[in-house]
């Protein structure tokens, strides 16, 4: 599945800047209808070590109100937490519409079926049965209400193994490079396929994953961002409208009929100005002959 993924998608900086503000006013307006609906978002990220995760999160938020999102990155289980079934520290953190809207999981109870199964943290049996608890799970928020989606930023080795010596490089990015990474980064196979199988077997109809394409990571925040908006105004019935950015292009997607619709309302305006505009210089023509 992941060899199929075309990662030679991008944007120029102009689309960048003209989508992403779009999508970012759009989802903000779509969060404040989950208040009102009182419903809940959860998004869960998941993806290959240096794939953008966190510089996608932060343009996801960057609109929003504070006070009705929550991230959590989520690390391997301690103390309490890994005294109990792996989805409890899960369940535990989630939070009624009216103090949280959105949830945000950097990184998930898929680890369930990633990293402790190839780095041996649970049994064949363990992680096998994983996959039907997580199914049931998702199911369990989507029939309490509950919006999901979920996302799988995929980039290439190669473009991993730049950004890599990119952190090593760079002064205030060295913390985010361990000796982890690049151990993981040896097992890229096993998680390939680890990743494929996770994406095939738990991408239903209640909660479908995306795959994002991450080597630019302008296209992949600007998808993720449609991604949201799209889904919350299926889930909402609520279609936010069109930001006024100037020199914005028709959305891909949209319909000949709204493109069309949203000219005429342009020349009738262009008209109107027009017609406001040579009366004026009637009167004005008028005044002067009296």
């Amino acid at each position: 599945m992941l060899n199929a993924i075309d990662l030679g998608k991008s944007l120029t900086r102009e689309e960048y800047v003209q989508d992403l503000i779009r999508h970012q006013l759009q989802l903000r307006e779509l969060a404040y209808q989950l208040y009102v609906q009182k419903r809940t978002l959860i998004v869960v990220y998941e993806g290959w070590d240096a794939s953008g995760k966190g510089g996608n999160i932060k343009r996801v938020t960057e609109r929003l109100d504070p006070r009705g999102y929550e991230v959590f990155s989520i690390a391997a289980p301690k103390g309490e937490d890994g005294t109990h079934h792996y989805l409890w520290r899960f369940w535990r953190r989630l939070k009624p519409p009216d103090e949280k809207q959105v949830l945000i999981f950097d990184r998930s109870w898929y680890g369930r079926v990633m990293v402790e199964r190839i780095e041996g943290f649970c049994t064949e049996e363990e992680w096998k049965r994983a996959y039907r608890e997580i199914n049931e799970f998702e199911r369990q928020l989507a029939d309490f209400g509950m919006i999901l989606a979920k996302f799988w930023i995929h980039i290439s080795p190669v473009e991993q193994l730049r950004r890599f010596e990119e952190r090593q490089q760079i002064a205030y990015k060295q913390w985010k490079l361990t000796e982890e990474d690049w151990r993981n980064r040896e097992k890229w196979d096993a998680y390939a396929e680890g990743v494929n199988d996770m994406l095939l077997r738990t991408s239903t109809a209640t909660a479908p994953w995306t795959i994002v394409e991450g080597n630019d990571k302008w296209f992949a925040r600007v998808k993720t961002l449609r991604t949201l908006v799209e889904v919350l105004s299926k889930e909402l019935d609520y279609q936010p409208a069109e930001p006024p950015i100037r020199g914005a292009k028709p959305q891909k997607g949209e319909s000949d009929v709204a493109q069309k619709d949203k000219k005429g309302k342009a020349d009738k305006k262009e008209k109107k100005a027009k017609k406001d505009k040579k009366g004026k210089k009637k009167g004005k023509e008028g005044k002067n002959k009296e």
